[in-house]
């Protein structure tokens, strides 16, 4: 037995001088000291050695022991260093370099086209108003005099949502006005961007998923001039002081008398261009007085307030800003496309 510790000794020495790495460390302690490990193999048999040998052996067993800690000890010290010098080397910043510039994002063409019209609208008093995306389709048509079997109601033209009822991805921000008319407060002055979805394929003109901002002004002697008046003042903060108006006669089911509002071309000044397609002007929203019945679906007397309401696409009205010719251009998150904004 006193061989054995001698070899598991001389074994440990060599094996240790060997060890490059704490997890070769870890492996050779389990070999030598673990549970089932060479020298925890010789302690359980001196149980066999007589009352003289017991001590010496014993002894001798706790020298190979100490000895065997004592140098796992140095060793792993030793590798330490040894990593922590390689760290140093490796990770080593050379503080005379120049340091590297953090890309900062930029504001989307979207998002400063809606903060800007939002903030001439707050300007002229005008609050904002919220709602949710998946709307109530009595919000969305009936409530906007749209009945059931209107064409605008075509599954092929809407996305409805199937198993929680008669709910849809709202077509317009329409049905938050008329949410603000049923809480009864009046006079109301809001205007309602946001996120709204059609059933159209994707091209350059076209997208499922696109922006609209709504504007509705309710309250006693509200005319046709006071509309004409605000979107006129609306297309000067938003295309330039030299900005001139025109409205054409329209048809939608939730306005009448309704319009369309065209802007003198921000490219050319109204003299014609391919930006206007020679016209000189450019469509920019819909727009008229609110049908009597809408009034009166949400419990505003028709006969004592009236209103005025509008609405325009916000992509298309960026691309006429910035002169953007493909509406995916907004979506495809091209940095190179959007730091020119």
């Amino acid at each position: 037995m006193k061989e054995k510790l001698e070899q598991i000794r001389s074994m440990a020495a060599e094996k240790l001088s060997a060890v490059d790495s704490l997890k070769g460390l870890e492996e050779l302690r389990v070999e030598l000291l673990g549970k089932k490990g060479a020298l925890t193999q010789i302690l359980k048999g001196m149980g066999s050695l007589s009352a003289e040998e017991r001590p010496v052996i014993g002894q001798l067993a706790n020298e190979v022991r100490g000895f065997i800690e004592g140098e796992m000890e140095n060793k792993k010290n030793a590798l330490l260093a040894d990593e922590q010098a390689r760290k140093l080397k490796e990770e080593t910043i050379d503080v005379t370099m120049p340091g590297k510039v953090r890309q900062l994002g930029h504001r989307h063409p979207m998002t400063l086209v809606i903060d800007n019209i939002k903030d001439i609208f707050i300007g002229m008093g005008y609050e904002i108003a919220e709602g949710p995306e998946v709307e109530k389709a009595y919000y969305n048509f009936e409530a906007l005099n749209i009945p059931k079997d209107h064409p605008a109601r075509d599954e092929q033209d809407t996305f409805y949502v199937d198993g929680i009822g008669d709910f849809l991805l709202r077509t317009q921000t329409s049905s938050v006005q008329v949410r603000v008319m049923e809480k009864g407060k009046l006079p109301i002055k809001v205007v309602v961007p946001g996120r709204v979805y059609r059933s159209d394929e994707v091209d350059a003109t076209h997208s499922p998923v696109f922006h609209q901002l709504e504007g509705l002004v309710v309250d006693k002697g509200i005319t046709m001039g006071d509309l004409k008046g605000a979107l006129a003042v609306f297309a000067k903060e938003l295309f330039g002081e030299n900005t001139k108006v025109r409205f054409r006669p329209h048809h939608f089911p939730f306005t009448e008398p309704s319009a369309e509002m065209d802007a003198s071309c921000f490219a050319c000044g109204g003299k014609g261009c391919r930006v206007c397609k020679d016209s000189g002007w450019i469509e920019v929203l819909g727009c008229g007085m609110v049908h009597p019945k809408v009034l009166e679906m949400s419990g505003i007397d028709s006969k004592v307030y009236s209103g005025f309401a509008f609405g325009m696409g916000l992509e298309r009205v960026a691309m006429q800003k910035f002169g953007i010719t493909d509406l995916r251009l907004l979506y495809e998150n091209d940095v190179k496309f959007l730091k020119q904004f």
